[in-house]
C-alpha cells in the first residue's frame, strides 16, 4: 500500500507538528505501508521563532520547510495524482490552518489551497481513505465544503484538558455542514460511510507517549478500511 503524507511546513506554530508528522511515518512504516510525503509549493503565511513565539522577518516556502521532515524526499504536490495513492494521511500543526486554509485567522470562512482541495476530493470520489490529525479535520472539512458530502469529524473534546478551544473549533466545523465528535486523545473517530478517520492528537494536553498511540490507532483502523477494499 501507498499512503501519501501531506506536510505543510516544518514546525508547530508555522507548519507541521514535527512530532505527529514523525510518529506517522513510524507507524506507517510499521504497518508496511510506501510513504509518499507531499506539500504544495507555496510561501508560508509567515516564520515563527519556535523559541520566543514571535514572528521573524522572513519568508520560507512550504514545500522547502517540509522537505525537511521528508529528509528531502519529497514531492510537489503539483506533480502527483490521486490514482498514485492508496490513502493519505494529514499530519497536524498550525501550519494547516495558515498555510493550506486561513482557519487560524478567519475561522471556517477562511479560504483553502485549491489544489490541496481537488487532491482531497479526489482522494474522497475513489474511495480512497483519509486520516486527519490534530488540527487537520479542518481542512478536510474545508475541502468537502459544498461537495456534498457530511463527515464526521474530530479535533479533540471538552470534557478533558486542551490547549485550545475545542468547542469553538468543533462548531466551526458544524457550520460547514459536517458532524463534530468529541474524542479524548485516547480515542479517534471513524466516519466508515466516507472512509475518514481523525484523532485530536496534540489538540488536548498530551504526552509523546500518548500522541503516539492516537496516530498509531489511527494507522491500524485506515489498514482495516484498505483490507475491506480487497
Amino acid at each position: 500500500m501507498k499512503i501519501g503524507v501531506l506536510l505543510h511546513g516544518n514546525g508547530v506554530y508555522d507548519g507541521t507538528e514535527i512530532h505527529e508528522a514523525v510518529l506517522t511515518l513510524l507507524a506507517l512504516a510499521e504497518v508496511g505501508a510506501e510513504t509518499v510525503c507531499i506539500a504544495p509549493d507555496v510561501d508560508q503565511y509567515h516564520a515563527i521563532n519556535h523559541l520566543t513565539g514571535e514572528e521573524m522577518p522572513e519568508t520560507r516556502n512550504v514545500l522547502v520547510e517540509s522537505a525537511r521532515i521528508a529528509r528531502g524526499n519529497i514531492r510537489n504536490l503539483a506533480t502527483l495524482t490521486a490514482d498514485e495513492l492508496d490513502g493519505l494521511v494529514m499530519p497536524g500543526g498550525f501550519g494547516t490552518a495558515k498555510n493550506i486554509t486561513k482557519w487560524a485567522f478567519e475561522g471556517p470562512q477562511g479560504a483553502i489551497l485549491e489544489p490541496v482541495k481537488q487532491f482531497i476530493l479526489d482522494l474522497v470520489s475513489l474511495k480512497k481513505p483519509i486520516v486527519a490529525l490534530c488540527m487537520s479535520p479542518t481542512t478536510l472539512a474545508k475541502a468537502l465544503e459544498g461537495s456534498g458530502i457530511s463527515a464526521t469529524l474530530t479535533v479533540g473534546s471538552d470534557r478533558e484538558e486542551s490547549p485550545y478551544e475545542i468547542s469553538g473549533i468543533a462548531a466551526g466545523i458544524t457550520s460547514l455542514g459536517h458532524h463534530a465528535e468529541m474524542k479524548t486523545v485516547r480515542e479517534i473517530s471513524v466516519d466508515r460511510e466516507n472512509k475518514i478517520i481523525t484523532a485530536p492528537c496534540y489538540m488536548m494536553e498530551a504526552s509523546i507517549l500518548d500522541v503516539r498511540d492516537n496516530i498509531r490507532a489511527a494507522i491500524d483502523e485506515l489498514v482495516v478500511l484498505l483490507k475491506g477494499d480487497d
